[in-house]
């Protein structure tokens, strides 16, 4: 989770399956919990700046650009508004598209030392997004963000984390719409109530 800035280009590319491909979408970025983190669906980690500057009012201290282990801190992006599925331009050449957002764990905990940290971080519903890589590219610190689609359904990072993790009744609403990780999927059709 100990990410730091680079002032050089850096090729990202989509890395497989998680447990036996490149794990990380970034070439040079590694990946230990391949088990929970990396692979295709999770080959980048967006988080937003202003998002940071939220938790520093709340937390009353400083919190740096990859703290939470995110691979592209963004500023001027709705990363939690982002809808599942839609298609970013980062740079010239890279095109991502959000899958989901971040699952708080007991590694998070640790580092962030808060009492409770996977409860609050739950419940603020900030959780950044992971993106799948849609077409390779290099990137450079400052590329610009753009959205050049964005499907009609509207389920957005923030209702599917919410859907997720506390309002299991939108579950059929996540269900419903193209984009999700195969592997996420199967964990929320095991949640659904059994018919009689």
């Amino acid at each position: 989770m100990n990410k730091q800035p680079v002032d050089r280009l850096v090729e990202v590319r989509a890395p497989g399956p998680k447990t036996v491909g490149l794990h990380s979408g970034l070439i040079g970025d590694q990946i230990f919990d391949t088990v929970n983190h990396g692979g295709d669906d999770q080959a980048v980690y967006a988080y937003a700046r202003e998002d940071y500057d939220w938790w520093q009012a709340r937390l009353s201290r400083r919190l740096a650009n990859g703290l939470f282990g995110e691979n592209l801190t963004t500023e001027d992006v709705d990363v939690n508004g982002a809808v599942i599925g839609e298609r970013w331009r980062v740079g010239p050449k890279l095109v991502l598209q959000p899958t989901f957002g971040r699952i708080p764990c007991a590694t998070f905990q640790y580092k962030m030392g808060e009492p409770r940290w996977l409860k609050t971080f739950t419940r603020a519903n900030r959780p950044g997004a992971y993106l799948r890589v849609l077409e390779p590219g290099a990137i450079w610190s400052g590329d610009p963000i753009t959205v050049e689609d964005r499907p009609a359904h509207g389920v957005t990072i923030a209702r599917a984390f919410a859907a997720y993790m506390t309002a299991t009744d939108r579950i059929p609403e996540l269900l419903a719409i193209d984009g999700l990780p195969g592997s996420l999927r199967k964990v929320l059709e095991g949640r659904l109530p059994k018919r009689r």
